[in-house]
């Protein structure tokens, strides 16, 4: 029953000669960790676990407020004040039962993070600070695990895949973490509800086609401004 309702629910990707059954099967099979289940979380955790990747990790220590509404729409309004990782778990359990899904309510520390992203093959970084992005990176270069990365502000986004087959990391590209006070950030500056779907999704999508085993980024860095729709691919 299992194998008609996976052929049944995956059949128009899998229809894809660049996927086919061997390449949902690496879905199946793959183990991905997502940290932060907020507003860049939200959609790579629903359209990952949608496309049937085996397990997800989900990270996150805080709860639902109502100014995330607007943005994070894998919540709703009588969950505020609930923890974030435990509602998207149970939410992501409701739009795909064949998954296996793993829920962490606790801060990423110098002290747990190598012990959390040791048991999975791909990291999503969708955090909101340059402390965890940081901690996140070098725990990925020390464990050796392809990291996905991406970032929100106003109308803007930007994503890159670190780590991944001998390329570059965060640290290659910005060698030190800057002052949170010099940096602009969504709490102060705002950030439009669509944009974080924007970039989720493209996070998501850069996160299957690795799976999958289909060219990705590279040290490559994406600028997107969605105001004006200039798309823009830096080296580096």
């Amino acid at each position: 029953m299992t194998i008609i309702k996976e052929f049944l629910r995956y059949n128009r990707q899998t229809i894809l000669p660049e996927i086919g059954d061997e390449g949902q099967e690496k879905i199946k099979n793959s183990k991905v960790l997502v940290i932060g289940a907020g507003g860049l979380g939200c959609p790579v955790l629903q359209y990952l676990s949608t496309a049937g990747v085996g397990t997800i990790g989900i990270v996150d220590f805080d709860t639902i407020e109502i100014h995330n509404l607007h943005r994070q729409i894998l919540y709703t309004e009588n969950q505020v004040g609930f923890s974030k990782a435990s509602t998207a778990k149970k939410a992501l359990a409701k739009l795909n039962p064949l998954i296996n899904i793993v829920a962490f309510e606790e801060k990423l520390t110098v002290e747990n993070a190598s012990l959390i992203i040791e048991d999975f093959d791909i990291i999503v970084d969708g955090s909101d600070n340059f402390k965890t992005r940081y901690l996140v990176n070098d725990s990925c270069v020390d464990l050796n695990k392809t990291l996905i990365y991406g970032s929100i502000l106003k109308f803007e986004g930007q994503i890159a895949v670190f780590n991944h087959n001998g390329s570059k990391n965060l640290r290659d590209l910005f060698p030190e973490m800057p002052d949170p006070k010099d940096v602009p950030n969504c709490n102060l500056n705002g950030v439009l509800g669509t944009l974080p779907g924007i970039i989720g999704n493209m996070m998501g999508h850069e996160t299957l086609k690795l799976i999958i085993g289909l060219p990705t980024l590279k040290n490559e860095l994406i600028l997107f401004d969605t105001l004006n729709w200039s798309f823009t691919k830096l080296n580096y």
